[in-house]
């Protein structure tokens, strides 16, 4: 016995002496796995006296696995920060493209529109003033007037188009009726009874009521339309600027920069993974699809009217030529409606012989009205045509439908994030290089209650999002009704902050404009004394030239037809 206890000493210090170079190779190994991760750290901006040089202890850690690492606790702090970082430039980075889209698609429609007027009043007041000269400009404000209207309307004025359009035609009837019975004398009392029988005794033909369905339809679907660009524009702008929350910020951190604490560089996050972290931070962003895709095909139902029967060019650009048309059909029916007038309103008083001469055979004029050709109308509105711009935009369209749910995986499938191309056994699962076992959660802030990866509270939905579900709902329904060639409120963009800034250059958040729902109530009442105050302040200017040009131009018409 006592030779046996004298033999245990020696026996433990072997197994001491052969166990002890192990476990220094074994510490040494481990201590290998932080240059890679410090160099990394340094090459974002950090300080290297943050990151140690050897694994150390991990129990400092808050979010990332515990244990051995290469993570003090000034790294982790950084790279949380970092992450939310990441994040958000990545929303941004797909945002982006989308936002410039709309924006730059915007900006070309309105210029076009805007052009299309311009173009149509110079096609109309040069072929006058080719023809009338001083006379056309001295009675010229009754069509400058249509096209302020026009114009005034498009850029969201409170214009209701079918009156105003009504009392274009009452306007030029009580003109022309002064012309066609330069032997009487009318009171502004007269010519306003005038006035009432426009509708019923057609004296234009049936120009004003095409003109004023084609133009009532083409102008709501084009002004609609513009606005449908730049609310996506404003709405894009807005849900993209992401603010994760805590819970979001820690599971963005333990996805991204947890595995560099383990020395896992190189390792992807597993794309379920990745899948259900994007959906937890962008649940609120998830719910906007529904109503973004509704958007997206009432803007393609209205693309294709603006195409077809609504389209603002081939009704804008003859309109020179529609118009003469109703002042020839009066000329030859100007007979019969002044005798069903004379019937309604009672006999005028005649002038004496001199002063009918006189308003008659002034001048000696005698040109005759007739349209441009086509090679001498101005050239295309913003150099291009309504038909290019509609196909261009709605390919546009078509591939931003579900763009807020696909956001999380296509983050997800980056180059940077690289989540969809490593295997199922070699990719970071959130605690280890394993597979993940988790299932990915639905789409929608209500899907993430069962979110293994992010806490989210679902009671609470974001306010900036629920804002611009409820614009998108708004400007759908108005585009039904452009759809169905129905007069919609005027929804506010006007202001230089709430779009032109956006698609100038300048850096995306910089570029938030306030969206503002406006909703101009249009009552008839209002709407008709003041169209009623503008009749009768038009009419009485200028009374005398505008006979004087109207009655040459009848005589000269009168000669030509028979």
């Amino acid at each position: 016995m006592p030779r046996r206890s004298a033999c245990l000493p020696p026996l433990l210090c072997t197994v001491a002496a052969c166990s002890l170079p192990l476990l220094l190779l074994g510490a040494e190994l481990k201590s290998r796995n932080c240059s890679e991760v410090r160099r990394l750290y340094v090459a974002k901006g950090f300080s290297q006296g943050d990151a140690p040089s050897h694994e150390i202890n991990g129990d400092h850690l808050k979010v990332c696995p515990q244990g051995y690492t290469c993570c003090s606790q000034e790294m982790e702090e950084k790279y949380s920060q970092q992450s939310k970082h990441d994040f958000r430039n990545a929303v941004v980075e797909f945002s982006n493209h989308l936002q410039t889209t709309f924006s730059s698609r915007y900006k070309k429609f309105d210029e076009f529109f805007k052009e299309l007027l311009e173009n149509a009043e110079k096609s109309l007041n040069d072929m006058f003033l080719r023809t009338y000269g001083r006379l056309y400009m001295q009675n010229s404000e009754l069509f400058k007037d249509l096209f302020i209207e026009l114009k005034r309307y498009y850029v969201g004025g409170n214009v209701n188009l079918e009156e105003m359009l009504n009392d274009f035609w009452a306007r030029l009837l009580e003109r022309m009726f002064r012309l066609v019975n330069p032997q009487y004398h009318f009171t502004d009392e007269y010519l306003e009874c005038v006035s009432k029988y426009t509708e019923q005794l057609k004296p234009f033909g049936d120009v004003p009521r095409k003109l004023k369905l084609q133009v009532t339809r083409a102008f709501v679907a084009a002004r609609t339309f513009a606005q449908g660009l730049a609310v996506a524009r404003d709405v894009v702008t807005k849900v993209s600027a992401v603010n994760p929350t805590p819970q979001g910020e820690r599971a963005l951190l333990k996805m991204m920069y947890c595995p560099y604490c383990r020395g896992l560089v190189t390792v992807r996050p597993c794309y379920n993974y990745c899948f259900n972290v994007m959906r937890g931070c962008l649940a609120n962003q998830g719910d906007l699809d529904t109503e973004w895709n509704n958007f997206i095909d009432s803007m393609l139902m209205v693309a294709e009217r603006l195409e077809g029967p609504f389209n603002i060019e081939s009704v804008m650009d003859p309109i020179d030529v529609k118009i003469s048309d109703a002042i020839m059909n009066m000329q030859e029916n100007s007979v019969q409606v002044s005798q069903k007038v004379f019937q309604g309103c009672g006999q005028p008083k005649t002038l004496t012989q001199g002063r009918a001469s006189r308003s008659v055979s002034e001048s000696g004029f005698s040109a005759r009205f007739r349209p441009y050709n086509p090679e001498e109308r101005p050239t295309t509105a913003a150099g291009t045509s309504l038909d290019r711009l509609v196909t261009d935009v709605k390919e546009k369209l078509k591939q931003a439908k579900k763009f807020w749910s696909s956001l999380p995986g296509n983050i997800c499938n980056d180059e940077k994030m690289a989540a969809g191309r490593v295997t199922e056994d070699e990719c970071w699962n959130g605690s280890a290089k394993s597979r993940y076992v988790f299932a990915v959660t639905g789409n929608g802030l209500a899907n993430q209650v069962n979110n293994p990866e992010v806490e989210v509270d679902i009671t609470k939905p974001d306010m900036v999002v629920r804002q611009q579900i409820m614009a998108l709902r708004v400007m759908t329904n108005k585009m039904k009704n452009a759809y169905n060639g129905n007069d919609v409120d005027f929804l506010d963009i006007s202001d230089e902050s709430s779009g032109e800034g956006s698609g100038s250059g300048c850096e995306f958040q910089q570029c938030s404009p306030e969206f503002e729902f406006n909703v101009t109530e249009v009552t008839g009442k209002t709407n008709k004394i003041d169209k009623n105050t503008n009749t009768s302040a038009a009419a009485s200017i200028g009374l005398s030239q505008a006979a004087l040009f109207f009655s040459i131009l009848f005589l000269a018409m009168q000669r030509q037809w028979r």
